[in-house]
């Protein structure tokens, strides 16, 4: 009994003490400590099940007197990534300057998990060029190596109210990740709306799982008036897996943006991209049409299940997504048609894509979708607006990617864009573009 008392106690210490210096890895350290011990026959299953218990209990107070952290903190995670780019834009108008440029983004960020299904996390990220730009991190090198701003890129609470293996209920407040599933046409992978997001999932087995996301988001908020402008957003999506090759997914959505005569640059909105027809022909007005555009999405997936040149089983993919947006009697559909084979992102596994995209005028609104898909505008859209390379909207194009992942944490990619105006500016003007990007992504 002393013998038995005695081990376990040494044990016990050993995992706590290995395992309390490290807030957030605690569980599954002590849990291999202990697996370890079984394995030698140093402890019983029972004396194991006993131990984590014990274990549990003792590195949370022991973390807790280390750190100073509430004794209701489980965890904290950290993690980011570095992405380091080079970036040509060329066109065949004689009125375009082709360009040149080397451009870093980064991103670090830490989350905090409570007891009862609780988090807050926060995330950093480089400015971009333009202070605070909504869509975009990324900074050029420029001005003889001047000190460069970080911006909060996240910073949200979130509750997992419901988390069994049938449903799931997400609720979150703040600065997030989009809780909405569109492709870039739509909406920037770099926006982080500010607000409300609800997420609820239904698995039905383990090959058919119904989401449903909500969101509801803050554009602009007026000190001295009450037309501020909100975006709303719905979504159901079905994701399928009918057999280990075939996957499908579909989904429908609806946003609404209101208030929409706030968004002008008077009122502080960025004047990031252009497109959208504004009132008086100018770009200091605000859009002439409301956006409620609705948006279909669908997916499939089949698995080869190996591939010369590639580990594992091997996806191809066909994607496409529709957007139409009623409020504007023109211009006002967008649409996306992509093939993916192969997917990077683990060591020896690399992918190769082709999109066929079009973004219609007045078909979003023009600060939400991706920034990097421009056209050469020869002369402005609207009075005191930009020419040259302009992203936004009214743009169409062909986009090509390759990327490989030759260690975990590192993924390499080139990415082609070549791109025109849906309508030139003047019309008859060479709008054609070729941006080209190299990228080399570290993760941590």
């Amino acid at each position: 009994m002393k013998s038995r008392t005695r081990r376990l106690g040494f044990a016990a210490a050993t995992a706590v003490a290995a395992t309390a210096i490290i807030p957030g890895a605690h569980a599954q350290s002590a849990d291999a400590l202990i697996e370890k011990l079984v394995q030698k026959g140093i402890l019983t299953s029972k004396e194991a099940r006993e131990l984590r218990e014990e274990a549990d209990k003792d590195v949370t107070k022991a973390s807790a007197s280390k750190t100073g952290l509430p004794g209701w903190v489980n965890s904290i995670q950290f993690g980011g990534d570095f992405r380091g780019r080079f970036e040509g834009f060329y066109s065949g108008n004689p009125a375009a300057v082709d360009r040149n440029r080397f451009q870093y983004r980064l991103r670090f960020g830490a989350t905090v998990s409570m007891l009862d299904n609780m988090d807050v996390g926060i995330r950093l990220a480089s400015s971009g060029d333009t202070a605070s730009n909504p869509i975009s991190g990324n900074q050029t090198f420029d001005n003889n190596a001047s000190k460069k701003p970080l911006s909060v890129d996240l910073a949200f609470a979130r509750w997992t109210a419901i988390n069994s293996p049938e449903w799931q209920a997400v609720f979150t407040v703040g600065k997030m990740e989009n809780p909405m599933v569109f492709t870039p046409a739509v909406m920037d992978r770099d926006y982080t709306p500010e607000g409300f997001g609800q997420q609820f999932t239904y698995r039905a087995g383990e090959r058919h799982e119904f989401r449903l996301n909500l969101g509801e988001f803050v554009l602009e908020e007026r000190a001295a008036s009450s037309l501020d402008t909100y975006l709303v957003s719905g979504q159901l999506r079905w994701d399928a897996k009918w057999s280990p090759k075939w996957q499908t997914t579909l989904g429908f959505a609806g946003l609404a943006i209101s208030g929409k005569d706030s968004l002008t640059i008077a009122n502080g909105q960025l004047n990031i991209g252009e497109g959208n027809t504004r009132i008086g022909g100018t770009s200091a007005g605000a859009p002439a049409y409301n956006f409620n555009p609705f948006i279909v999405d669908a997916g499939i997936t089949y698995v080869v299940p190996e591939v010369s040149f590639y580990k594992g089983a091997f996806p191809i993919r066909l994607s496409g997504e529709f957007l139409h947006n009623p409020a504007a009697p023109r211009d006002n559909e967008a649409y996306s048609l992509k093939l993916t084979m192969g997917k990077a992102g683990k060591k020896g596994l690399w992918e190769t894509s082709y999109e066929l995209r079009e973004v219609q005028a007045d078909s979003i609104y023009e600060e939400l979708p991706e920034s990097d898909f421009n056209a050469f505008t020869q002369a402005a859209r609207m009075t005191g607006g930009t020419a040259g390379f302009i992203g936004g909207t009214n743009v169409r194009g062909h986009i090509f990617r390759v990327g490989y992942t030759p260690f975990d944490s590192l993924t390499l990619g080139v990415t082609l864009w070549v791109t025109d105006a849906v309508h030139e500016t003047p019309v008859g003007s060479a709008a054609g573009a070729t941006r080209i990007q190299v990228d080399a992504l570290w993760k941590f």
